[in-house]
């Protein structure tokens, strides 16, 4: 049984006018009194560099409790204050409870596997993680561990870019498994470039840009018809890359 147990995202009041967030893409959506609605088990905020998607789950996660590092609701560790200022204007409109939860970034997971090292001297915390350190396994093989091991079902999983550290196989593993884990009940909200976790069934993709967000059908995607186009013929596409850069040196 599918549940929501994060149903929306709005802007409760206007940033500072000296911030730098009123610039992100996304943040210019929400202050126009936008929301953005999540009603399927899995949702994806994609789009190209500098629109807000790793900002505004970054937010939501600090919003809904989280740690801005990463980990889960208990997790309070901080190794340097890099967090935007946005999770406190936020609003998050829920619904159910969940029971399980976590916050996975992919660039401050290793502050994240030093912390449950840590935390595994007090009261054995790594045989929720699967009985070994994620820092004695390669940096794909502890992404897959802490989802396969910690993410229990029937909890409110937020992804940064989870694609970061796992081939094309494994990310068909991690897909498996976030159909296991929406089966219990789950619900993810990822940021990703990944043509090929995008792809995942009954998805809600919501694409970043310079007008905002809106809901994106997967193959009108930048993202796959990008990648389609270059699987399709990569010769052609690097001669002309190469050929446009050529002229514009």
């Amino acid at each position: 049984m599918n549940r929501q147990y994060l149903r929306e995202i709005l802007l409760r009041s206007p940033l500072p006018p000296d911030s730098y967030l009123n610039d992100l893409p996304a943040v210019r959506y929400l202050a126009q009194g936008h929301r953005l609605i999540l009603d399927a088990p899995v949702s994806f905020l994609v789009g190209e560099n500098g629109t807000g998607k790793s900002t505004l789950l970054e937010a939501a996660a600090v919003a809904c409790g989280f740690n801005a590092e990463g980990g889960s609701r208990n997790f309070r560790f901080s190794t340097r204050d890099t967090h935007s200022e946005l999770g406190g204007y936020l609003t998050v409109v829920r619904g159910d409870y969940p029971q399980d939860g976590f916050f996975l970034r992919a660039e401050s997971f290793y502050n994240v596997a030093s912390e449950v090292d840590d935390l595994d001297r007090i009261d054995d915390l790594l045989d929720s993680y699967g009985g070994v350190s994620l820092h004695k396994q390669s940096h794909g093989e502890s992404f897959l561990a802490l989802v396969q091991n910690r993410f229990g079902g029937h909890g409110l999983y937020l992804l940064d870019e989870p694609e970061a550290a796992l081939s094309p196989t494994r990310l068909m593993s991690l897909m498996i498994l976030l159909r296991q884990l929406t089966e219990k009940g789950s619900q993810f909200l990822i940021a990703t470039h990944s043509p090929i976790l995008m792809a995942f069934p009954g998805a809600r993709i919501y694409e970043l840009s310079d007008t905002g967000i809106r809901q994106t059908a997967y193959r009108e995607t930048e993202h796959y018809r990008l990648t389609k186009r270059f699987l399709n013929d990569p010769e052609s596409m690097l001669r002309e890359l190469f050929e446009d850069s050529d002229e514009t040196n």
